[in-house]
């Protein structure tokens, strides 16, 4: 199992295979709840799960996205700063394999999200996007208030971005995959080729649940 980020303690529920036979299904990360409710005189009880909560930023051509935005797509989030002299980089040129894997598949996006948006503007993510070499809404770079992005990096369980007098920012360099329900389905260390080539091989086990294709 992996290591859970930033020292975040988790509760991680796990089915290697389902009633139907060996197909695998990835844990679903953070959190739950049970929820009880009576259903036609009859008492039942749900899980509810930790899910990304709402949000709205602005890509890197201008345009406003939320968490509706995403809400029938997988995708794959990370936090970085365009200035970033160390990690993020790295992370990038990795996650430029998981780009053109899926560029061309509608249920997958990639979301980084600036923790410097007083740098980042949109016209500055979109050179940065540019020289990757990502066009289309396959890979959003977005930026917006610099707490609420920090406080919803919480929310995808990496710890919190801290400003530091000599990196500039100090932050996790996870990415952390997400389901069509909002759930968390994976970690990973971005500047990890082997462990980025586990993401893609996970995108297309997630890809093939049922609730990830009867998704709506």
């Amino acid at each position: 199992m992996k290591k859970l980020l930033g020292g975040a303690i988790l509760l991680l529920f796990y089915s290697a295979c389902n009633s139907s036979g060996n197909k695998q299904t990835l844990p679903i990360y953070g959190e739950r709840n049970p929820v009880t409710k009576t259903i036609n005189g009859q008492t039942v009880t749900d899980t509810v799960y930790h899910t990304i909560p709402p949000f709205k930023f602005i890509n890197q051509y201008g345009d406003s996205i939320t968490n509706k935005s995403l809400q029938n797509d997988i995708y794959v989030a990370d936090f970085f700063f365009t200035s970033c002299p160390s990690i993020c980089p790295v992370m990038h040129r990795n996650m430029l394999n998981v780009y053109n894997q899926f560029k061309g598949d509608n249920d997958v996006k990639i979301v980084s999200y600036s923790i410097d948006p007083k740098h980042d503007s949109v016209n500055v993510l979109k050179d940065y996007a540019t020289k990757l070499g990502v066009t289309g809404n396959s890979w959003y770079f977005l930026q917006g208030k610099k707490e609420d992005t920090y406080k919803l990096s919480e929310s995808y369980l990496v710890t919190k971005p801290q400003e530091d007098a000599k990196q500039m920012f100090i932050h996790d360099g996870y990415f952390i995959l997400v389901d069509k329900q909002q759930r968390i389905r994976g970690t990973y260390n971005g500047t990890d080729p082997k462990e980025v080539d586990q993401l893609i091989a996970d995108i297309k086990t997630l890809k093939a649940e049922p609730n990830q294709q009867n998704a709506k």
